[in-house]
């Protein structure tokens, strides 16, 4: 059973691996959601998200030999960074099974602690039968990422100090994939306050624990798709989902695009890089029905590559109405290229690329093409600049940007 004592045990058992994050009030999401909004930033973790409390705790109550047989487990990559540092730390094996669709930074930090990798699967759900079987083979101690009562207590210590910073918490808001996180903030929650509310957030893509609630009982989705991928799990845990059953108050579902422009909304207020699954909470305060409410935002993680932060920074912006492509056609004689600029110009819209296509038609006095990418201050702005070219006969069109990177 998860009990207080427990959840006592391994706040103090975790201060030796984690940072201790203290909450961040959000001038933005407050003003935004018209709540009173603190986060939580899990990202700031030294392996870059808030599992490491979890696979710590767990190591921690196994027995010198249980380590000492090697530790296997599976994970979409946050786990597996928790797991190879902590079993660094204990000075044991590790292995770590890792779908093929694991974002390069995260396969690469599992690594950078000593652990090693397999790749295998294309879901959290393929890795961890996976791993299961090579634990059976290997005689290997197998921690699971999220359906273990051990594990989630190491995570519920998120709650332990959420109380610390606000006692007098109204909501908090937590992502889920398999349920761990949940499960061990929300059981902690209502043991230190029953009047508290823990909301779930899911990718819509996702929804296995929503699912599983409404049928009550376990329910394995067909497949994922969301570019969460730290969530993107089919099955729930079955061992902790009588906790979530009895402590999670609802769940809110997110669309993936609600997690673009939250990430831009957060870079640019907070500038603070948080993956899309830590997204989850954070979209999900357009979705709460009430107002002057203390809510906490769990950002369970930050480990994003790139790549990816270029394609969720583009989409985002155009999204917004920020970044948008155009194309017009227009005689070819000197001074119409000009004449297009000066529209822009005049509406203080920001050129980034032009082409300019002689061959779109063999009547080249009616119909050269011109596409503009350009940046305007929102969708509004964008219109102004739209209506001005059409007043001035130019028919524009909308096109779909190219990557603003090369």
């Amino acid at each position: 059973m998860m009990t207080l004592e427990k959840f006592e045990e391994a706040t103090e058992v975790v201060k030796k691996v984690i940072n201790r994050t203290k909450l961040i009030y959000s001038e933005y999401f407050s003003k935004v959601s018209k709540n009173k909004v603190y986060l939580k930033p899990e990202n700031m973790q030294y392996t870059g998200a808030y599992k490491v409390r979890g696979a710590y705790y767990k190591i921690s109550t196994l027995s010198k030999e249980e380590r000492q047989k090697g530790l296997i487990t599976a994970s979409a990559g946050n786990h597996a960074q928790g797991v190879a540092y902590a079993a660094k730390l204990y000075g044991v094996k590790a292995t770590i099974v890792m779908p093929t669709t694991t974002p390069l930074i995260k396969v690469n930090r599992t690594k950078s602690y000593g652990a090693d990798v397999v790749l295998h699967g294309n879901v959290y759900d393929d890795a961890c039968a996976h791993a299961l079987k090579l634990a059976e083979e290997n005689g290997a101690t197998f921690i699971h990422p999220f359906d273990d009562e051990d594990v989630a207590t190491g995570q519920g210590t998120i709650a332990m100090e959420i109380f610390k910073d606000l006692p007098t918490v109204d909501i908090i808001l937590v992502p889920i994939g398999g349920g761990g996180l949940a499960t061990g903030v929300s059981t902690l929650a209502k043991m230190l306050n029953p009047n508290v509310k823990v909301i779930g957030v899911e990718p819509a893509g996702a929804n296995c624990m929503q699912e599983s609630l409404r049928q009550g009982k376990i329910v394995s989705l067909p497949g994922v798709d969301t570019i969460a991928d730290g969530t993107a799990v089919k099955t729930p845990g079955s061992n902790i989902f009588p906790y979530i059953q009895e402590n999670i108050d609802d769940i809110i579902t997110i669309d993936d695009h609600e997690l673009i422009v939250a990430f831009l909304d957060m870079m640019e207020n907070h500038k603070m890089v948080v993956e899309n699954s830590g997204l989850l909470s954070v979209a999900a305060l357009n979705h709460l029905d009430c107002k002057n409410k203390k809510v906490v935002s769990v950002l369970s993680g930050g480990n994003m590559d790139v790549i990816t932060i270029s394609s969720v920074v583009q989409h985002g912006l155009i999204q917004r109405g920020r970044v948008f492509t155009v194309s017009v056609q227009l005689p070819d004689r000197p001074g119409e290229l000009v004449n297009v600029a000066n529209v822009i110009a005049q509406l203080q819209g920001n050129v980034i690329r032009l082409e300019h296509n002689q061959f779109v038609s063999i009547n080249r006095n009616a119909a050269v093409e011109l596409c503009i990418t350009m940046e305007a201050f929102g969708h509004e702005h964008k219109s102004q600049i739209l209506k001005a070219l059409e007043e001035k006969g130019y028919n524009p069109k909308i096109e779909q940007p190219k990557s603003l990177y090369h």
